[in-house]
């Protein structure tokens, strides 16, 4: 898995960045999507089925049929969020990179460690919610759909039998590699 993308592919990639930059048009989708409490209420939505139809068929392609809607879901609220999708920083990466003017990471050890142990859909969505806030909704889009397609995957099927295929591992090498050193 060396692709930065790996759970999308080409035609993906650029349908989610089309659609999010005509976000900024369409304010009414934004703010119904933004409103959502969860995925499910999502796919109650005509900013949904809006989005759905900028994505290529079959979207995401590789997550399993049953998967494709709820996940789709999630992509479209949580992209709702971010304002701001120019970093070319990893989703990880930008957890722990302090922004200008500050010496800390947007988001501690622990807040870290939660967001990756989530114990439902609903919990994961409402975290990455509360990590988008943090980094100031300035997000790589592509990262963040990438990693909630392959945590999503994960934690529906089993985990890859390579660990360095694991989103977990992924994330913490991109996170304590950005994290500012501690000075004794």
């Amino acid at each position: 898995m060396s692709e930065d993308y790996y759970f999308l592919n080409t035609a993906e990639q650029h349908a989610l960045q089309s659609w999010h930059v005509g976000l900024d048009d369409n304010r009414g989708d934004r703010a119904r999507l933004r409103r959502a409490e969860s995925p499910e209420d999502i796919l109650l939505t005509d900013a949904f089925f809006h989005f759905l139809a900028k994505m290529p068929e079959m979207f995401p392609q590789k997550l399993p049929q049953d998967q494709k809607l709820y996940v789709s879901a999630a992509i479209a609220g949580l992209l709702s969020q971010v304002k701001k999708g120019d970093t070319p920083f990893s989703f990880a990466k930008q957890l722990a990179t302090p922004m200008k003017d500050k010496s800390k990471a947007p988001m501690s050890e622990l807040r870290f460690q939660q967001l990756q142990k989530s114990p439902t859909t609903d919990d994961f969505y409402r975290r990455i919610i509360r990590a988008i806030k943090l980094l100031g909704s300035n997000v790589n889009i592509l990262s963040l759909a990438n990693d909630i397609i392959h945590w999503h995957k994960e934690f529906e099927h089993q985990l890859d039998r390579h660990p360095s295929n694991r989103l977990a591992v992924r994330w913490v090498t991109d996170y304590f590699t950005a994290l500012p050193k501690k000075s004794d």
